[in-house]
């Protein structure tokens, strides 16, 4: 319980810039709903589809190397981290390069051709966040939890201060005639969303710069035979985190190459728009797991060489799934007053993948804790070849289904892609490196929060505020099935083992 209470500490600190500053974020969704229209919105959710693409392609697995490399008994850290550094300031700095140069095809291609200056802003924003990536999992390693979310924190701030800037200060006041040094000299209503892009764009370079006194420190220096050896290691992460990024993104991709042709760009641009709004409700539980993944992946390589490893990490997993289980029906219980976080109605529409997508980023964090055997024996490549068939999988169904559903297609697959790199990840673990996960438990919580959220559309009160009452009633039910198998049952079992 030791080693848990201090993951559960560092996750909490870690959270403070992950899930706090994420929100913060996400709170950018009522300002972005309300000024733009779901077309709008459209081309901002496809745009960041390709982000997230790019930075793991950056990358290419050496967050995952450093830590590898790092906590090796005798390793040389301060080579490891100028090592990868350098490697990632040259390969990022050809990306760009090339990237800007041919801005216009790629706009072409992207059916943006009015605006090749999207392309040049992603490619600084994606080769900035690429680099930052490992002076911030330096900070992870050394447990300089307080200086990350600093850092992550001033860059959400600078974002959202900068949306709010212009979409919520200067883009009404123009509207309204209001002339002043500052609409005058800052704000072009011509860029329009374009102002979301710029915001991240400033965002990304305050983030580097302070991080840039961590960089200062590397040496100047690359040491080819360990640069070698940890891109071996990182390629098949690379080849796993491109596979991810597909099962998590490429239905936003699909969605408008798909039904463009038939339905036409504003009425597909439409529909993505709506999905990507509605996704923004199911990260609810991503928050939570992205701050449990900066903690806990320093934490278990860590706890790797203690006697009780194991059953250290089947303890964490069942904590784990409590949490999600809970925020999974906290959510649908109250996503009649939630939904309001989208602040045009036009986005409602979608509301029915909400709890697809829920569950869907609940069996992706269980996969990110399953993950963690190939990890720690250094069987990378089973991560690639699980990632690649989900991958498959994702791009199958969706190929399937979104011409008939549309997005909603889109959230099944993306459900049926996760829960199958669940099953897949822990039958190979199991053989591989056994850990005695608590499955009876597991069952339990799933199907009382499944249970319970069905019972609550039965609801038959006529009041939002007896709807309400009933629904904290079956949250509270759900808790109390928690605390029951925890507490009491838990500690009858102690006492008969002893």
């Amino acid at each position: 319980m030791k080693q848990i209470k201090n993951l559960a500490g560092q996750t909490a600190i870690y959270g403070l810039s992950s899930i706090l500053g994420r929100f913060l974020n996400y709170l950018l969704v009522p300002l972005h709903t309300s000024v733009f229209i779901p077309l709008q919105f459209g081309i901002i959710t496809e745009m960041y589809a390709y982000v997230a693409f790019l930075v793991v392609f950056l990358t290419y697995g050496m967050e995952t190397a450093f830590f590898r490399y790092n906590s090796k008994e005798g390793s040389d850290k301060a080579a490891v981290f100028s090592t990868i550094l350098i490697s990632l300031f040259i390969s990022t700095a050809v990306f760009i390069f090339l990237t800007v140069s041919f801005r216009q095809p790629i706009a072409h291609w992207l059916r943006y051709s009015d605006f090749p200056q999207y392309v040049t802003w992603f490619a600084i924003i994606v080769g900035l966040d690429a680099i930052s990536s490992i002076p911030l999992a330096k900070l992870r390693a050394e447990n300089r939890a307080l200086k990350f979310a600093f850092v992550n924190i001033s860059n959400v701030a600078v974002s959202i201060g900068l949306n709010v800037f212009f979409l919520w200060y200067c883009l009404p006041m123009h509207a309204k005639g209001v002339h002043n040094f500052f609409i005058d000299t800052f704000y072009n209503p011509g860029i329009g969303i374009g102002y979301v892009f710029i915001s991240n764009l400033a965002a990304s370079v305050v983030k580097f710069l302070l991080l840039a006194p961590e960089m200062l420190k590397a040496k100047i220096k690359i040491i080819s035979p360990l640069l070698k050896e940890m891109v071996w290691y990182g390629f098949p992460l690379l080849i796993a985190g491109l596979a991810g990024i597909v099962n998590e993104t490429i239905d936003r991709i699909m969605i408008k190459r798909m039904l463009i042709d038939n339905l036409g760009e504003s009425a597909t641009l439409t529909q993505l728009g709506i999905y990507g709004a509605c996704y923004k409700i199911s990260i609810i539980i991503t928050l939570f797991i992205q701050a449990f993944r900066y903690a806990a992946e320093p934490f278990f390589f860590s706890q790797s060489t203690e006697t009780n490893a194991k059953e250290i990490y089947a303890r964490v997993m069942n904590y784990f799934t409590i949490v999600c289980f809970t925020v999974f029906l906290g959510t649908m219980l109250y996503l009649d007053f939630i939904k309001h976080f989208i602040r045009n109605e036009d986005f409602w529409a979608g509301l029915g993948v909400v709890p697809v997508l829920l569950m869907a980023n609940v069996c992706l964090g269980i996969y990110y804790n399953l993950s963690i055997w190939y990890k720690l024996t250094g069987n990378t490549r089973f991560g690639a070849y699980i990632s690649v068939f989900g991958a498959i999988l994702t791009i199958m169904i969706n190929y399937l289904t979104i011409p008939v559903w549309g997005y909603m297609g889109a959230a099944w697959a993306t459900l049926i892609c996760y829960a199958s790199m669940v099953l897949v990840s822990y039958y190979f673990g199991q053989k591989n490196y056994r850990v005695p996960y608590n499955l009876k438990k597991f069952f339990l919580y799933f199907f009382s929060s499944v249970t319970l959220y069905f019972i609550s559309r039965l609801n038959p009160a006529s009041s939002k505020i007896a709807m309400y009452g009933f629904n904290t009633l079956l949250l509270g039910v759900f808790g109390a099935i928690v605390l029951f198998n925890e507490f009491i049952l838990g500690k009858k079992k102690e006492i008969i083992q002893t």
